[in-house]
């Protein structure tokens, strides 16, 4: 199993969550997150001042799933979620040892 993590822009998460329901993902979890990278914020006016945004709203995703379906993820996540420009996001992959469902005690593959 792998634990697939994304970054992405808050205004492509619901393209990101068709793409992955159409490629058949039953579920997620989905943070609202803030942060940076490269781009290190950016500055705005408000009411004829100057300030920094400095940690810039993203959503984060969490899918564990079986390693058959990890590239297709990604690959959907990529499609659904680019822009080309900075600050698209990224995808972090873990190895996953073992799920258990809490309500039967089902383990591995089957809890997902």
């Amino acid at each position: 199993m792998t634990k697939v993590e994304a970054i992405i822009q808050v205004s492509k998460l619901d393209a990101v969550k068709d793409a992955l329901t159409e490629i058949g993902v039953e579920g997620m979890t989905v943070f609202e997150a803030r942060g940076h990278g490269r781009q290190k914020g950016h500055t705005e006016f408000y009411r004829g001042r100057e300030y920094t945004v400095d940690l810039i709203p993203k959503v984060k995703l969490e899918i564990v799933l079986a390693d058959a379906m990890v590239e297709k993820v990604v690959q959907a996540i990529i499609t659904s979620s680019r822009t080309g420009k900075i600050g698209d996001g990224k995808i972090f992959l873990s190895r996953i040892d073992d799920a258990i469902r809490i309500r039967n005690e089902e383990r591995g593959d089957g809890a997902l």
